[in-house]
Order: structure tokens, then C-alpha cells, then sequence
């Protein structure tokens, strides 16, 4: 094949990725659940007729990263017997490729002329699809069976013909069937409309040319990566992060990695990690191999291309039986947020001396819950308690933002408007607020992280998981400090007042639901922010005037608070002859 020029395939990429959106515009207005018309839990991408992923645009990097093992199921198991006007479904994560049993793939061959050029895709959160509690969620899972409904690679759609008895059933199986089923046929749709976009695309440039665009992007994302890890000092480093619960007890579990650089590629060692454990933090490999990709790129810079050439130069050694590579039946539920945020702050750690100014700060762990019940009206409803996010942790040049999703969304991850929130749910909120001091304090200062008062009018079901709430799960970098904890509070009716358990599944009466999430991690020493920046994060509340003296050395004085520079530069010299 002629090599294509720069111009050509950075359009071409762009073409691919506007694509991906498209079908992810297509989504948002024709589905029916908030947790994607509001939040957009989703994700769409594209792979090649061989099932590598060749884009990846629209959604949650943690969904995509492993797409390109779900496409290798498919074409395992339909070898042969894939046609024109076929659709698949998938979300077991141990047959599938799935990375856990909430997030339905729908993967659309695409035909040009009779043959096979590719496959346009759709990985969605769905609100609920059974087990142990609703929104599938379930802390109180031991098993994958305890998640719900497992699906093989199954054919949903068959030459245009939707297959009704398996849609039957997996509706059965879910207790928002009328969500679940519109959900489908919106992941359906964008992914048709995908599909003829992209046959527009080959049709311009024949089926070779773009087999010859897709090999090219490959290429393009492994000469970047390999040009990315070049810069860093050649060596092994080792990073690791925890777990102190497993949903049931107190533990002391650990993911740790050992990466190896070299000139041609990245070594990725998982040994030492713990033993699967009880409770449903457990990664299947599929959700490994997207969390190492995710970790890498973040760290490394987002002009990598994200598709799986990057995999031509990365070797992942997962042990069997770890908490990295679970082995079935153990529960996964978790996996996408936890342990998936474990083994990106074990990538950043373990490379941050590698290359200290692409050092991220930590974030911290959600402190949320699912809420689930019946409306005044007698609607079953499936509610994610988002309006309460960790700050993210600083990098140089940039505090962290104070609210944003869960790390491995790393941005992609919408959350409602309270309005919004209001109107789907049968909730008050009375208060959302950036936290004061929530922070780590740093050079560049963690985000802030945000706290939620919520009025729940009727009788739910709540389904708990603090992960942030125990000990501090950011980290600060190259001198910066670690934020604090989460929590989680109720009061009820009578003004009485409530801790929930960190994990569990409870039925409450009508209540007020409290909920303050942790900030993220600092970047440099407290004591090189400069005292204006200081300033004005006390006057916006970020920072109160107690830290701004305890943690940056920064006096204020007066009734309009000004910075008293004398006696700062005092403090903070004190400080240094210690």
C-alpha cells in the first residue's frame, strides 16, 4: 500500500471521529433513560473489519479501551455467518469482552458492496438489567450471577429482522423494561446512522482505501506512543494503590504495577497484586487492558491517537485469580470506577519519576449512591446520585476542577442539572456546593470536590458504595498534599439522623440525603503558590482563611482581607528553616 500523507490522514481520523459523535448526538436525543440523555454513560466507537478499534471519539475512555476484545468475540463465534443487516449484543465480561454486565455493546457490521469493512458500535450503561438490586449496583453481590442478566456474543438483529423472543427476554429480565427497550433502539439507531456515514466515507474512497486510512491510523498511534515513551528515562517503576474494604469487611488488598520502558514499548506487571476478593472490585481482563490504555494516554498526552495500535507497543501481565484478571464467578460490578481507578493512580505513580512535570495528582473515590424506587405516580425509577462528584487531582500548570466525574470518565461523564435532576427523579435538592478546604493543597490545588443535600420524597432503595469515605484516596505529587474523605449522611422525617454502612443495600422511608465528596490531590509544594492566587481562593470559598495560614502561609488581614506580606513572608520562611 502507498503510505497516506499527513493531511490526508489527520482528515481522515477526523472524518472517523466525527462519525463516533454523530452517532453519540444520535443517542443522547433518542434515548430514553437520564443516565443518557442527561449523564451520556455511553460510548460509541468504530473497528476495523479485524476488530481493532480505530476511533474512539464519543463517550468514556473506560468503555472503548477494550472494545477491540468484544469485536474479537464476534468474530470468533459468528465466523462466517455474519450478513448485511446484522446486529450483535454483548456484555458478559469473561465471554464477551465486556467490562461489566451493565454496559450493553451493540456492534453493526458494515458492508460496501458484499463485503465486510467494518463495525460501527454503541457500549452503554443501561439503568437496570436485574440482579441483586436495582441499577444493578449490588454490594451485596458474591457472585456474577448475583448482576444480572449475562449475554454471550448473540445475534440481536438478523439481515434487518429484530430477533423478538431474545428481546423478550432480556427485558424480562431488567426492572425498567420500558427504558431498557427504547435504550436498545436508540443504540440501534445511532449505530445504523454510524454505519451509512461510514459507508459514504468508503464509497468515496473504495473499500481498499479504507482499509489502507484504518492501517494507517494504527501505525499512526503506535509511531506517537513509541515517540511519547522515548522521552521518559529508560528503567522499571513501580506504583500501587489500595483497597481497605471489600464490601463486606475491612481489608488490605493492593494493585500493583511494575512498568518497564524501554525504546520499543512499555512493559506493564501486575504481579504482587492481591487475590480477587468477595465483593464486586474485581477486573476482568477486557476491563484491565481499557484502564492500562486509559492510565498510559492521560499520562503521556492526549495528541496520542487512542486506538489500538497504541497495544502494538504495551505488554499487559495480568496474574489469573488477581484482582486485575478475575476469574469467573467473582462480581465485577465495580470495575469500571473501582478497581479501574487503582490501576490508573498505579500507572501515574509508578511513571511520575519517569517524567516529573507530566505528573497527575490523584483523585479521589466517590462517595455516591443508587437510589431506586417508585414515583408519586407509580413509575419505577433507577437514580445515580451524580450531583455530588470527587475534585480531580492537579497537574502542572493547572488546579484541578473542582467537580467532575468519576476519574475514569476523565471528563466524558456529564452530570445532570439540577433542574434536570428534579424533573426526572421525585427529589428536592436543596443545596450543591463546591466544598471549602476540600482540596489537597498544592502549588496547583486539587479540585475542591462538591457537596448534595437531596430530599427524597418517597420510601427507595438505596444501594451504598463509599469508596471515598474511609481513609484519603488522592495522592498529591512532587510535594502536594492528598485531599480528605468523603461521607455520607441522612436525616430523617422525625429529625432523627443516620450513617449509612459504607457498602450495602438498604430500604429507607422518606429522607434527606447528605452527601460531600472529597477533593483531589495537590501538585507541588503549598508554599510556591503564589498569596494573590491564595487570595482569591478564600474569597471565592474554595480555601478558608484558617488553611489559607495553616497550609499555605498566607496572612490575610483586614475586613476586605488583603494579604499581608510582611508577616506571609515571615510565615513561610519560618516554615523552610524547619
Amino acid at each position: 500500500m502507498r503510505p497516506i500523507d499527513a493531511i490526508s490522514l489527520a482528515l481522515g481520523q477526523k472524518q472517523l471521529d466525527h462519525i463516533c459523535r454523530t452517532m453519540g448526538w444520535v443517542m443522547a436525543r433518542t434515548a430514553r433513560s437520564p443516565i443518557f440523555s442527561q449523564s451520556h454513560d455511553f460510548s460509541c466507537f468504530i473497528g476495523s473489519s479485524a476488530g481493532q478499534v480505530v476511533s474512539q471519539a464519543d463517550g468514556i475512555p473506560i468503555h472503548t479501551g477494550g472494545g477491540g476484545i468484544a469485536l474479537a468475540r464476534l468474530l470468533e463465534t459468528f465466523k462466517g455467518h455474519i450478513n448485511l443487516g446484522d446486529c450483535f449484543l454483548a456484555n458478559d465480561p469473561y465471554v464477551a469482552g465486556g467490562n461489566h454486565l451493565p454496559d450493553f455493546t451493540i456492534m453493526r457490521p458494515v458492508f460496501l458492496n458484499g463485503a465486510l469493512i467494518a463495525f460501527t458500535c454503541n457500549r452503554a450503561h443501561q439503568s437496570d438489567i436485574g440482579g441483586g438490586a436495582a441499577g444493578t449496583y449490588n454490594p451485596k453481590a458474591e457472585e456474577i450471577f448475583h448482576e444480572g442478566l449475562r449475554i454471550p456474543v448473540v445475534k440481536l438483529v438478523s439481515q434487518g429482522e429484530v430477533q423478538d423472543d431474545l428481546w423478550r427476554l432480556i427485558l424480562l429480565n431488567s426492572r425498567t423494561p420500558d427504558l431498557l427497550d427504547g435504550d436498545l433502539r436508540a443504540m440501534l439507531g445511532s449505530t445504523e446512522i454510524g454505519a451509512k456515514r461510514l459507508q459514504d466515507v468508503a464509497s468515496s474512497m473504495g473499500a481498499e482505501g479504507l482499509n489502507q486510512l484504518f492501517a494507517s491510523l494504527l501505525d499512526w498511534a503506535e509511531e506517537s506512543f513509541i515517540a511519547a515513551i522515548r522521552k521518559l528515562t529508560p528503567g522499571i517503576y513501580t506504583g500501587e494503590d489500595f483497597f481497605d474494604h471489600d464490601c463486606f469487611e475491612t481489608v488490605e488488598a493492593r494493585i500493583k504495577t511494575a512498568i518497564t520502558v524501554s525504546a520499543d514499548g512499555l512493559l506493564v506487571d501486575f504481579a504482587g497484586t492481591s487475590p480477587q476478593m468477595r465483593g464486586f472490585k474485581n477486573s476482568p481482563l477486557a476491563n484491565t487492558r481499557s484502564a492500562v490504555l486509559l492510565g498510559l494516554i492521560s499520562f503521556l498526552g492526549a495528541h496520542i491517537p487512542r486506538n489500538d495500535g497504541v497495544f502494538r507497543r504495551v505488554r499487559i501481565v495480568a496474574p489469573e485469580g488477581s484482582l486485575v484478571n478475575a476469574k469467573p464467578p467473582a462480581p465485577v460490578t465495580a470495575d469500571t470506577t473501582y478497581p479501574a481507578h487503582h490501576i490508573v493512580h498505579a500507572i501515574w505513580k509508578a511513571l511520575s519519576p519517569a517524567a516529573p512535570d507530566l505528573s497527575c495528582a490523584g483523585w479521589s473515590r466517590i462517595s455516591h449512591c443508587n437510589t431506586s424506587g417508585r414515583d408519586g405516580s407509580g413509575r419505577y425509577y433507577v437514580a445515580y446520585q451524580w450531583l455530588a462528584q470527587p475534585g480531580t487531582g492537579a497537574v502542572k500548570g493547572r488546579d484541578g476542577f473542582n467537580v467532575m466525574g468519576q476519574m475514569t470518565t476523565l471528563g466524558g461523564l456529564a452530570l445532570p442539572e439540577v433542574e434536570d435532576f428534579e424533573t426526572s427523579y421525585p427529589f428536592l435538592v436543596e443545596r450543591q456546593e463546591f466544598v471549602t478546604d476540600g482540596g489537597g493543597p498544592g502549588r496547583y490545588r486539587g479540585g475542591t470536590g462538591a457537596e448534595v443535600m437531596v430530599h427524597v420524597k418517597h420510601p427507595a432503595e438505596y444501594s451504598f458504595r463509599g469508596e471515598g469515605n474511609g481513609n484519603p484516596t488522592s495522592f498529591g505529587v512532587l510535594g502536594g498534599h492528598a485531599a480528605g474523605v468523603g461521607n455520607c449522611s441522612i436525616r430523617f422525617e422525625d429529625g432523627s439522623s443516620y450513617i449509612p454502612p459504607r457498602f450495602g443495600v438498604e430500604r429507607q422511608p422518606p429522607l434527606t440525603l447528605t452527601i460531600r465528596a472529597a477533593g483531589g490531590g495537590g501538585f507541588g509544594a503549598p508554599f510556591e503558590r503564589p498569596p494573590e492566587e491564595v487570595l482569591n481562593d478564600v474569597l471565592d470559598g474554595m480555601v478558608s482563611r484558617e488553611k489559607a495560614e495553616a497550609d499555605y502561609g498566607v496572612i490575610l488581614s483586614g475586613k476586605d482581607l488583603h494579604v499581608d506580606e510582611k508577616a506571609t513572608r515571615v510565615r513561610r520562611q519560618n516554615f523552610k528553616a524547619r
